[in-house]
């Protein structure tokens, strides 16, 4: 499975942490990064967890194009009267994230949940990709009398397989 984050803001971040570096400051008023993200594979599922706190679920939007994978969600400026701002160091405003996935997922069955701030997307692998047995008879003697199995991952980094007479 391959898995290819883009973010849209990486060369600015770069370019802010350079800056920052040169003029001394250190503060996180720069930063732009506004989706942290893990990513994991367990079982038959390719889980990803994104950090949205704060976000109003209903502006979180899931899209899937080919093998691309968009998130997006924003994250609104608190409307507060009379309020003189001491510090602004939170990142408001929309994020789009986008991940390219593997053809060994089945996007049609993806599935999203949002609790406490974070964001979890859940992908099965298709049932194509999965490993399976295949039953390997002798050409030369009759099925009934001779076949064995091979059992392997499809996809798999190793590529082995394992023989099993039966």
């Amino acid at each position: 499975m391959m898995l290819t984050a883009y973010d849209p803001f990486a060369a600015t971040n770069a370019a802010f942490r350079a800056l920052d570096q040169l003029t001394g400051r250190t503060g996180t008023a720069r930063q732009l990064s506004g989706m942290p993200m893990d990513a994991y594979r367990v079982g038959d599922k390719f889980v990803a967890h994104f950090d949205l706190p704060g976000v109003d679920p209903g502006s979180i939007d899931l899209s899937v194009e080919g093998t691309t994978l968009t998130v997006s969600a924003e994250r609104s400026v608190p409307q507060l009267e009379n309020a003189e701002w001491a510090v602004a160091e939170r990142p408001y405003g929309a994020y789009t994230r986008q991940l390219v996935l593997g053809r060994s997922l089945d996007t049609d069955r993806l599935e999203a949940s949002y609790h406490d701030g974070v964001l979890t997307v859940s992908i099965p692998v298709a049932e194509k990709a999965r490993a399976r047995k295949i039953t390997v008879t002798r050409a030369d003697v009759p099925a009934a009398v001779e076949s064995r199995t091979i059992e392997g991952e499809s996809g798999s980094a190793q590529g082995g397989t394992k023989a099993v007479e039966s």
